[in-house]
């Protein structure tokens, strides 16, 4: 794993400064660029924040873009072993310590924020963002869930089978097939070969791909496997947010992701600004970044933060 720089300048197209919160399970990088409100950008599997550096690119004028990498991925460097209790909550967790960090000591509001999740980061975004309502006031959601599968979007039965013990320690342990599988599957049009490479690069040892292959045993297929009590969770949590504003934006053509998701996501939040890309895939921030990032940057600037209780009147002595 690259040792802590200054500033990532080994990854094309990624000009961020690195920063360091010292969790008791890890060291964790994550990027905080910009100023004004604050945007919560969490990545999927198998991913890092190199993946929002288009998005980071094109607001941090005015906003500023905290995107971490999770523990056991990216640049984070993990001090103890992964849990064995579900991976989604130790995740959510360290990422509350992140965000009370930022606020105790960066300098970070309180309210305000905005939470983007991409793949196994929408679980987790938006959980810490059922877990504190009052400080969110948008959410966005890429190529993810907050729900079980529904019946007629399903993955692909070869996903299926990375489920198992076997599969998945071959490819995403043992090798790094998930990885650069992904980098080059998960696009419509392929992705330069020095982007491949920093897709890939974090996870090049195999002690650094673990948290890859739990996240595949986690996909919440069934109830036999642990993401399913996540998702059945999430169901009553995200209450608490059907006032907030929502966009979903959906690469059409993801191999595991199907477009019957996008869907889903209309019936389950009626308030939701659901977008589909015909021509996008799993990386819809790679093939459609043209329409979404503006599409994205419009959403902060207009829609408004959900309604607040109002603070209890007090009388004049």
């Amino acid at each position: 794993m690259p040792a802590p720089t200054a500033r990532t300048t080994a990854w094309p197209r990624f000009p961020y400064a690195s920063q360091w919160f010292d969790h008791p399970d890890a060291r964790m990088h994550y990027v905080d660029e910009g100023t004004g409100p604050p945007v919560l950008m969490v990545h999927g599997n198998p991913a890092w924040s190199y993946i929002w550096r288009h998005l980071v690119t094109g607001i941090h004028d005015a906003y500023r873009c905290v995107a971490p990498d999770l523990i056991g991925m990216g640049l984070t460097q993990d001090h103890a072993p992964l849990p064995a209790s579900l991976l989604v909550g130790s995740q959510v967790a360290a990422l509350d310590d992140l965000v009370d960090h930022l606020i105790a000591e960066r300098g970070a509001p309180e309210h305000g924020w905005t939470v983007i999740g991409h793949d196994w980061g929408g679980p987790i975004a938006l959980t810490w963002a059922c877990l504190h309502p009052d400080r969110v006031d948008r959410l966005v959601a890429l190529n993810t869930l907050a729900f079980p599968f529904p019946a007629d979007g399903l993955p692909p039965r070869w996903f299926r089978l990375l489920q198992r013990p076997l599969p998945s320690t071959v490819a995403a342990h043992c090798t790094t097939g998930w990885v650069r599988g992904a980098a080059r599957l998960g696009t419509t049009t392929p992705l330069p070969a020095d982007v491949r490479r920093a897709f890939a690069a974090p996870h090049r040892r195999r002690r650094h791909r673990i948290a890859q292959t739990r996240f595949l045993r986690d996909v919440p297929l069934t109830c036999k496997v642990p993401g399913w009590s996540m998702m059945t969770l999430m169901q009553h949590l995200t209450r608490s947010l059907r006032d907030h504003p929502l966009l979903v934006g959906w690469g059409m053509r993801d191999p595991v992701l199907r477009p019957p998701l996008a869907d889903a996501w209309q019936r389950r939040f009626p308030q939701a600004h659901v977008l589909r890309y015909p021509d996008a895939g799993h990386y819809v921030l790679e093939d459609a970044r043209a329409e979404l990032i503006p599409t994205i940057r419009h959403f902060l600037d207009t829609a408004p933060p959900p309604p607040r209780p109002a603070a209890p009147h007090r009388d004049l002595p």
